[in-house]
């Protein structure tokens, strides 16, 4: 059975791989070390317990990049002829579910304790043998896991743009949003350390809310994906432009009369077909071929290409455009 090129990366993109491969390994060292902190200054607080939750669910999105880094570049064979691109997304789909269900939780437990008007206290330690109010090791702990996270998040964001990978734009946008879920823990710390004891739920329900929305997003953006959306930029809704870049350098060649392109995404790299209608019909093997590579060139992300010649596009009716036509029998564009 044919099989895809095995190459993931053009050699110009493989050192921004690696420089997001080194942020990640230090984003789960940090990461690390930031759930250890808030898990031994947490007390009895909802808020804490949220932020340290959020933060232990944050290891998933590097863990999911790394490993599908990995996966992804492993050779197609004839089981899987198409490679293994699809990895990351679908354990990032998995992680998703994850996120969104613990969210849910948190939010109804800590709806539950409001309701409940359940005092949470935050008592004394003594390190150095002078008791010292835990809120202040709390507050040390939060700031920690939000500064780092926040300058790791604006640095993975023009890697993942640059990269075309939706993971690790993904897990940007989350460390960019962790000051959020720190400052909201503060203000419930903050709050029992003044006597005002519902702060703290009401803090630890905006972080799971927060969690959800991330879950739901993340779902939402993998399924999407995995059901041959038509290809989006990384970082918007708004649709890819290569596919209408490729129907236009087609029908520039002078053997095409017309032609329709759809392409789907396989992780950060594209599939897809072409069909076009010949003007002439003379040596289009090899017209094919040269067409091929030339639309191959065009953009990295282009992975594999099969341009099909066609009599007519099927299912299109008349007056329909590029953007809206079918062809061989699937979606256009």
């Amino acid at each position: 059975m044919p099989r895809v090129a095995d190459l993931e990366l053009p050699p110009d993109k493989v050192k921004t791989h690696a420089s997001a491969v080194k942020l990640e390994w230090v984003t789960l060292v940090y990461l690390v070390s930031a759930v250890f902190f808030i898990y031994i200054t947490l007390g009895a607080s909802q808020a804490m317990k949220a932020a340290w939750l959020e933060d232990l669910l944050s290891l998933v999105p590097p863990l999911s990049f790394l490993i599908g880094s990995r996966i992804r570049t492993w050779p197609p064979s004839d089981r899987f002829p198409y490679g293994y691109h699809r990895a990351v997304t679908l354990g990032y789909f998995v992680a998703s579910i994850a996120l969104l269900a613990m969210g849910l939780f948190i939010a109804y437990d800590s709806l539950l304790k409001l309701i409940a008007f359940e005092h949470t206290p935050i008592g004394t330690v003594q390190p150095w043998g002078e008791p010292i109010w835990l809120g202040w090791f709390m507050l040390a702990a939060l700031v920690w896991s939000a500064i780092p996270a926040l300058i790791l998040g604006r640095m993975k964001l023009p890697l993942a743009r640059e990269l075309h990978d939706k993971v690790l734009f993904a897990d940007a946008e989350m460390n960019k949003a962790d000051w959020m879920t720190a400052g909201a823990a503060m203000i419930g710390v903050i709050g029992i350390g003044f006597g005002l004891w519902w702060l703290d739920p009401i803090a630890a329900i905006f972080i799971a809310l927060d969690i959800t929305h991330d879950g739901w997003k993340n779902i939402k953006h993998a399924t999407s994906d995995l059901v041959d959306k038509k290809p989006t930029l990384v970082d918007k809704e708004q649709e890819d432009p290569l596919p209408a870049r490729i129907q236009t350098e087609l029908e520039k060649l002078g053997w095409v009369e017309e032609a329709r392109v759809r392409l789907r995404e396989e992780g950060h790299v594209y599939f897809g077909e072409a069909f076009v209608i010949p003007r002439d019909e003379s040596d289009l093997t090899a017209r094919i071929e040269d067409a091929t590579n030339q639309m191959e060139r065009l953009d990295w992300r282009l992975h594999d290409l099969v341009i099909a010649p066609v009599r007519h596009f099927a299912h299109e009716h008349p007056g329909e455009g590029a953007d809206e036509g079918e062809a061989g029998g699937g979606e256009g564009g």
